[in-house]
């Protein structure tokens, strides 16, 4: 039997919508980033863009377990000499909301090109409002996602 490798003949795309209000990032991250390669399908091919495109909304809501919203840091650097800067992950929350879920989404794909190509299909917004109704995206129960997989 030979190994099957999917053509861009083969690959269909979704429009799928999640809400995040109440789901702890991680989570979400994790879910996300799995359907923005396509690992959920069965014709899954690594070096193909396989992915569907994601809508979050509610990026604002999420849930950050712990003390996270005062203890996770998030750095960069300008550029210049001594130009460190930081940034708590609750101060990052107030200003962009979406930020938080992008680059937690972003960290959990591989580091290359495919990657930065699969985080054009994602699309995170504060509110509960988008502009995407036209594709008709299918709603992804994360909520109900957690609680299946979740140990007692």
């Amino acid at each position: 039997m030979k190994t099957y490798t999917a053509t861009p003949a083969d690959i269909e795309k979704k429009w799928v919508l999640i809400d995040a209000e109440g789901v702890v990032l991680g989570r979400l991250a994790a879910i996300v980033a799995n359907r923005l390669r396509g690992k959920h399908k069965p014709t899954f091919t690594p070096h193909m863009d396989m992915g569907d495109h994601v809508i979050v909304i509610n990026a604002d809501k999420v849930q950050l377990t712990g003390n996270k919203r005062a203890d996770k840091v998030y750095h960069w650097h300008t550029g210049y000499p001594g130009g460190i800067k930081s940034r708590t992950a609750g101060q990052v929350l107030e200003e962009h909301p979406e930020r938080v879920v992008m680059k937690a989404v972003q960290r959990m794909l591989p580091k290359n090109r495919l990657s930065r190509r699969q985080m054009t299909n994602l699309r995170v917004y504060a509110g509960a409002e988008h502009p995407h109704e036209a594709q008709k995206p299918e709603v992804l129960d994360v909520k109900s996602m957690n609680k299946k997989n979740t140990r007692s």
